[in-house]
């Protein structure tokens, strides 16, 4: 139904609001039975139980993937995006779930249009998975919030599936369940890639999350537009076998099988962006400081080219990376110009698909760090993500590692940014997502009066 009036339009905000303060009160609000006009991402109540029904309750579109471009409405759609990987964590207590709304307002206030967060947690604190198979609802209802949260505030998520690292459980709590329970063949954490009962947990907690009922909505996360894409893991690394033949079976097999079950949506590795085996020399010389000779078993372009992966993406990290380097600040600039522009060239030249900087970040332990250190690297990576999208070009968008709200200090590391106690990155961040914006010339809906209202606030 229109609103046809001033008074209407009062209405409507004051139902809108009143569900979103009960709903982070008591987070258990059935947004099926609630009609939200002109939200962002309105969900209507679903007419039956079947797939198709619950497709068409969803009025947002898909993100899609047209050559090395992303596409959203019929138009390209470039990805000013950040990392906060702690959101279904938070969103599990009543008392923590208020940091999730406030992040997801912080980033729509700089205009930012897609999150980047963990959908795994496996055998830890709060875990969603606590044993293979075997799932805690309170937990699946907290990343049912985090995905209604964000579609709220007009931002899509790039959900992360696992972790190469043990934090959150990662890979070496698959090898550990798998010794438990008698069936592994292997104490290495690289047996997460090979070993055939590992693969099949793997595809369960696939196979769940896919098809979850968001309990708030009633639609399945593979029916729901509010997730741009899944990663098959965060930052996959096989160093038992440097050929890199592992992974890629690896990566191969679990992407058909994600895209088995879920066709609408976009589907990325989540590697680092490390040159391997089959890539020629001066590509290799690329690879920064001791990734030069040993790439973890990843070979960037031959794990983009899998044909069920949508998307490349590269990580970028020039403290940690050039830190035997001694590297100065001049050197380490040079490389992330490098490295961004080398990922994106390939792209638009060997790949024939987008490439997404899904974390970057400068540590603020570094020696002689000062915070307009990150705002001189930060611009060097919007600004080449920006000359490739004037051109229409492969290069996507970039993710800063990582944001916070006030008050999480527990949650930082060597590159947290809490953008209200950092001006001058906070105006970096909006300038880039308002330029970005204006590339989508004759946008229309909620996304263009979004976009209109952030960017018209200047630099404030």
């Amino acid at each position: 139904m229109a609103v046809g009036s001033g008074l209407a339009l009062y209405h409507v905000l004051g139902v809108a609001t009143c569900v979103a303060l009960l709903y982070f009160t008591f987070g258990e609000v059935d947004l099926r039975q609630i009609s939200l006009p002109s939200m962002p991402f309105s969900i209507s109540k679903p007419s039956s139980s079947s797939p198709s029904s619950r497709a068409a309750a969803v009025a947002a579109p898909f993100v899609e993937r047209r050559g090395a471009q992303l596409f959203l409405d019929g138009r390209p759609f470039y990805a000013n995006g950040w990392n906060s990987y702690w959101l279904m964590d938070q969103a599990v207590e009543p008392r923590s779930r208020d940091r999730v709304s406030r992040m997801f307002r912080t980033g729509a206030e700089m205009g930012l249009t897609v999150c980047r967060s963990w959908a795994f947690n496996d055998g830890a604190y709060n875990a969603l998975q606590v044993s293979p198979g075997h799932f805690d609802e309170r937990v699946f209802k907290a990343l049912d919030r985090v995905v209604v949260e964000a579609g709220r505030h007009g931002v899509r998520l790039i959900l992360s599936l696992a972790n190469n690292l043990e934090a959150y459980g990662g890979k070496t709590q698959y090898v550990r369940w798998a010794w438990e329970e008698g069936v592994g063949t292997s104490a290495s954490n690289d047996s997460f890639f090979f070993d055939p009962a590992i693969r099949d947990y793997f595809k369960v907690y696939l196979k769940t999350l896919l098809t979850r009922k968001n309990h708030l909505t009633g639609v399945e996360y593979r029916d729901d537009p509010t997730i741009l894409a899944w990663e098959l893991m965060n930052e996959p690394r096989c160093t038992t076998d440097p050929s890199g033949d592992t992974l890629q079976r690896w990566m191969e097999e679990m992407a058909a099988y994600v895209k088995s079950i879920d066709k609408k949506h976009l589907l990325t590795v989540g590697t680092e962006g490390f040159y391997g085996p089959t890539s020629p020399q001066e590509k290799l010389n690329v690879n920064p400081g001791i990734w030069k000779d040993n790439n973890y078993g990843s070979d960037f372009n031959r794990n983009a080219k899998i044909p069920d992966i949508d998307f490349a993406s590269i990580h970028l990290y020039p403290d940690t990376w050039l830190q035997q380097q001694h590297a100065t600040v001049d050197e380490k600039l040079k490389f992330v110009k490098r490295w961004v522009a080398s990922h994106i060239e390939d792209g638009d030249r060997e790949l024939g698909k987008p490439v997404l900087t899904t974390e970057f970040g400068l540590s603020h332990r570094a020696k002689g760090f000062d915070h307009s250190h990150r705002d001189v690297f930060y611009k060097a990576v919007y600004d080449i993500v920006y000359r490739s999208a004037v051109r229409a070009g492969a290069g996507a968008g970039a993710f800063v590692w990582q944001l916070a709200v006030e008050d999480m200090e527990e949650f930082h590391d060597d590159f947290s940014v809490v953008p209200s106690e950092h001006p001058s990155l906070h105006r970096l961040i909006k300038s880039q997502s308002c330029r970005l914006a204006k590339l989508r010339r004759g946008v229309g809906g909620e996304e263009a009066k979004r976009m209109l209202s952030v960017c018209a606030a200047g630099s404030s």
